[in-house]
């Protein structure tokens, strides 16, 4: 069964150019167009990992990632940030909200690939084992 990636970003040729990719390397794929619509599509189809944008309409993209990382459903999914108008101590701050990653656009859809099989491998790879 293929990895689910959901690609959040109001921006529809990039989202589809990014998704026609993806899923040409095996990735399913489900895009949401705005925040609001980001938290509900991943609270209902538990994506594997999330590609969010910063700037989107209903809520930016930090509202979403902080209410994704809030939830108990949704909290232990990858986020990889994506945004071109990020000042560098915003990126900081962006990670530690509780993003896997932050990527600056234009993004690669080969790069972004890439990126997606690490952070998916890190969240399912089982953590130090518990010492007593």
């Amino acid at each position: 069964m293929p990895m689910k990636v959901l690609i959040a970003d109001d921006d529809r040729v990039l989202s589809h150019m990014l998704a026609t990719r993806l899923r040409a390397l095996g990735w399913a794929i489900d895009l949401a167009g705005d925040a609001m619509q980001t938290v509900m599509f991943a609270m209902r189809g538990q994506p594997d990992v999330i590609v969010l944008d910063i700037q989107m309409p209903g809520g930016t993209g930090i509202d979403a990632l902080r209410k994704l990382k809030a939830s108990v459903k949704t909290a232990q999914i990858p986020v990889v940030v994506v945004s071109g108008s990020v000042a560098p101590e915003e990126e900081a701050a962006i990670v530690g909200l509780g993003a896997a990653r932050f990527v600056r656009k234009p993004v690669d859809g080969d790069a972004l690939h890439e990126i997606l099989r690490e952070v998916t491998s890190a969240a399912s790879s089982p953590g130090p084992a518990a010492t007593r």
